[in-house]
């Protein structure tokens, strides 16, 4: 699998009918290694042991209701209060994040409410919050570290 831009992390692979798997720690089990899933399991790595968000707040691939049809989203980070802090989109390192990305991670966002976004391709991270007052984005440097 391609080179990411996140620190280095070791993962667990297994092989299965011709097929590479890696193992997700918030799911506990194999997922089909496809490349958007690489980056999937990099940025859940990122926000468990770089960041210091535990597993039991995260959330993987949870289907939502947007206006009847049925989408899911790919990670949350939830408060202790049951609130999202953090909703991430990954894509797949050859797809270019865009203003079509950020309307896909905005419209989940209308229903889920989270305090912070994260798009990801694995190569270029962009992180923001919703300046709900004067409705737009704030960029961030990086995704701040989880305060108990």
């Amino acid at each position: 699998m391609q080179a990411l831009q996140f620190p280095e992390y070791t993962f667990r692979f297994k092989s299965m009918e011709n097929r590479l798997y890696i193992f997700d720690i918030i799911r506990k089990k194999f997922i089909l290694l496809l490349p958007e899933e690489w980056v999937r399991q990099h940025a859940i790595h990122y926000l468990v042991f770089t960041k210091g968000y535990p597993k039991s707040l995260i959330n993987v691939e949870k289907k939502i209701n947007l206006n009847g049809v049925t989408k899911r989203y790919d990670i949350a980070v939830f408060n202790s209060d049951g609130s999202i802090q953090i909703l991430v989109e990954c894509k797949a390192p050859e797809i270019q994040i865009d203003q079509d990305t950020f309307d896909q991670i905005a419209r989940y966002n209308m229903r889920l409410d989270a305090a912070m976004l994260w798009v990801t391709n694995g190569l270029l991270h962009l992180y923001c919050i919703l300046d709900k007052k004067h409705e737009k984005y704030s960029f961030l440097k990086e995704i701040p570290d989880f305060r108990r």
